[in-house]
């Protein structure tokens, strides 16, 4: 068979074993098999811990249980002529799924096998979550064809030896054969019928005369089309079927947690084991020879002799990378030290039993790995962290000046240190290890975008301050010269003036900004930011030029243009003779001088509909609707 594994009762398995091939667990004889922990390991199930499954398969003579397997759970169990059968119990994996599959033998074919059929249906009962039953649909309502032979002695199996437990197992029955004729509920409703016969007739123990088949079992049916006659029908609904298997989401998913039997993969050969013993025979366990026992003894010292070696040598390239150093020729180096220790443990471990040697040499080998790994990312960081240094020292230095076009800096810079690191990377790669630097690329792009982010921020940043230097001086000198020319619509005229700055501002920052490949967000942000700092400056400025202090200033100097100048901005001269005149000239410069007051306080709007809005964000001194905020203090 070139897909099965005949184990030698008493021996291990050779390590030519596939990662899917079947195990014949128990033999012809009864016997049970040596070596599935091997197996387990093999696909890849030892850790597992309780994340796999168990089915087992039970069924007449001839009724297709390997086919159906196969097709289910891609294994690859013989499929036997119709005259033969399977014997014994065989084991394999399911492709694609934590699920190990059993091929229970041909049950009721003949007196004499009634006994094995016996221990083989408490065996599966024992260690399966679910129990395929395989019957055609053309034997339903026959004893035999409705596998009835079996099902009693599975019950009355379960009855001796579980019925005070609460484990419960799911049998699924799987009609073959199936020609749409009669709907799977009929099929169903005439099976379970049978089913509760049998059980009603069952010589239960006093105290269990109450359980009911529900008690102990789950039920699932599910119909199949003749493979020969409707082949595509029938790959697609095994496909199907399959997916209930896998899919933990799907509607009718078969492996609920009460199934399971709760013992941990790597146990699971001690388990099946001596539970196979108990049903046989309750003969003690095996133990190992002392030939595989000195072995192991040999191997483990010959392995740990070579790791040592290895971690001497590896010690002093440890510490350089633990500071941060980039270790040149690191991947020839340590692929010579790995290489040598495992020369070294294959030159003296070879001629011990060839099972443990090959075991502890993968051991040895994951060992040296995970020591390597280790030392590989540390490597790695290193390298990812020397360009990251250098990509921002290229940036920093590609921005000096007043005439650099930022995208072609960053886009070389970038260009350079990618391929630096992997350059680097290739460089530290281990020979016979399959290892990649994808995780700590992104890392590093992930860093050069985050500085170039950075840099972005605080160039633009500097743009913008600049545009709001020249801000607050044209603002300064705006409200300035209004101010010094009070009139009714001072106000609005600075206002006018100042509600066209936001089109100029944002001509002048997207024209310095424009080789900074800002997102629109980013620009945006920014030209709302130049506008608040604008309105700030404004209401800053106003704010300055409206204080007590400021204002009475304004007022007397007013007062005394007033007072000293005439109409026509000459000096009055003024004789003894012109005390009624001084008095007119004194009420009429006052009265002017005073009438600034609720100008400065009041802010008119001569436009029915103002031009201008501020800022949502601020809040201050000049409003939408014209208002001053500090007029109840003046």
């Amino acid at each position: 068979m070139s897909n099965s594994s005949l184990l030698v009762p008493g021996s291990l398995p050779t390590v030519t074993a596939t990662p899917f091939e079947q195990v014949q667990i128990v033999d012809d004889d009864s016997q049970f098999m040596k070596g599935l922990g091997h197996h387990i390991e093999r696909w890849g199930l030892r850790d597992a811990g309780f994340r796999y499954n168990i089915v087992a398969a039970l069924g007449a003579q001839s009724t297709g249980k390997s086919t159906l397997l196969n097709r289910l759970f891609g294994t690859t169990f013989e499929v036997t002529p119709r005259q033969k059968t399977t014997k014994g119990i065989w084991m394999g994996k399911g492709q694609g799924m934590d699920v190990m599959v059993m091929d229970v033998g041909s049950m009721g074919e003949r007196d004499e096998d009634q006994d094995f059929e016996r221990k083989s249906v408490l065996f599966s009962l024992a260690s399966s979550d679910i129990l395929i039953i395989n019957l055609w649909e053309h034997q339903i309502g026959l004893y035999y064809g409705e596998n009835m032979g079996f099902l009693t002695t599975m019950f009355e199996a379960n009855i001796g030896s579980f019925g005070r437990t609460n484990r419960r197992t799911l049998l699924l029955f799987v009609i073959r054969g199936h020609i749409d004729q009669t709907p799977l509920i009929s099929l169903q409703a005439a099976l379970l019928a049978d089913l509760g016969r049998i059980w009603d007739a069952l010589s239960k123990p006093v105290e269990l005369q109450d359980r009911k088949l529900s008690d102990y079992f789950d039920m699932a049916f599910t119909v199949l089309p003749d493979k020969f006659f409707l082949a595509d029908k029938f790959e697609s609904e095994v496909q199907n079927l399959r997916k209930r298997f896998v899919d933990k989401e799907r509607e009718g998913y078969l492996f609920e947690p009460a199934y399971h039997k709760h013992i941990p993969a790597n146990d699971i050969p001690f388990y099946m084991e001596s539970m196979w013993d108990q049903i046989q025979n309750n003969k003690d366990l095996d133990l190992s020879t002392q030939q595989e026992l000195l072995a192991q003894f040999r191997c483990d010292e010959i392995s740990n002799n070579a790791l040592a070696e290895f971690n001497e040598r590896a010690e002093s390239q440890k510490g350089l990378v633990e500071t941060g150093d980039v270790v040149e020729g690191f991947g020839v180096m340590m692929s010579g030290w790995r290489s040598h220790a495992i020369e070294r443990y294959s030159r003296k471990a070879s001629i011990y039993h060839k099972d443990t040697y090959t075991r502890k040499r993968k051991d040895l080998i994951l060992s040296l790995d995970s020591a390597l790994s280790s030392l590989f990312r540390g490597q790695l960081k290193n390298l990812h962290m020397a360009c990251l240094l250098t990509f921002k020292q290229m940036i920093f230095d590609g921005l000096r000046g007043q005439d650099f076009n930022f995208s072609k800096v960053v886009t070389s810079a970038m260009k350079e240190c990618d391929g630096k690191f992997t350059i680097g990377a290739r460089e530290a790669l281990v020979e016979g290890i399959l290892w990649g630097w994808g995780e700590e690329e992104l890392l590093l792009r992930e860093g050069m975008k985050n500085a170039v982010d950075q840099c972005r921020r605080d160039e633009t940043e500097k743009i913008v301050n600049l545009i709001e230097r020249d801000l607050k001086q044209n603002i300064s000198d705006l409200v300035e010269s209004h101010m010094d020319k009070a009139s009714p619509d001072m106000w609005d005229s600075i206002l006018k003036v100042f509600e066209k700055i936001p089109s100029d501002v944002e001509r002048s920052y997207l024209s310095m900004a424009e080789t900074f490949d800002c997102t629109d967000e980013e620009n945006a942000l920014s030209l709302n930011a130049l506008r608040a700092r604008a309105w700030q400056a404004l209401r800053t400025k106003v704010g300055e030029q409206t204080t007590d202090d400021i204002l009475r200033k304004r007022v007397r100097a007013h007062f005394d243009k007033c007072f000293r100048y005439d109409e026509q901005g000459m000096l009055r001269v003024w004789k003894s003779e012109d005390d009624v005149r001084v008095n007119e000239a004194f009420e009429k410069a006052k009265d002017q001088a005073l009438a600034l007051i609720p100008l400065f306080v009041n802010v008119p709007l001569i436009y029915s509909t103002p031009r201008f809005t501020p800022p949502n964000e601020t809040t201050g001194l000049l409003s939408a609707d014209g208002s001053n905020s500090r007029k109840e203090d003046v």
